[in-house]
């Protein structure tokens, strides 16, 4: 049960990392910009994507 839980989790955040690269690269910041943004959610999944959602820049991606 646990490691059902765990993989769903990790499904999860790795679904919104997907969706937050993609608002990245959709943005109209500069490109030096998106890359450190898309470095820090690959190195630091979990903390990248709230430090992402808080401060980062937004693409018009809609699901």
């Amino acid at each position: 049960m646990g490691s059902t839980m765990n993989s769903l989790i990790g499904l999860v955040i790795l679904a919104l990392d997907i969706w937050a690269i993609l608002n990245i690269v959709k943005s109209s910041t500069e490109t030096g910009k998106k890359v450190l943004w898309v470095l820090l959610i690959l190195f630091l999944p979990v903390i990248g994507l709230v430090i992402w959602a808080l401060l980062g820049p937004r693409g018009n991606v809609r699901l």
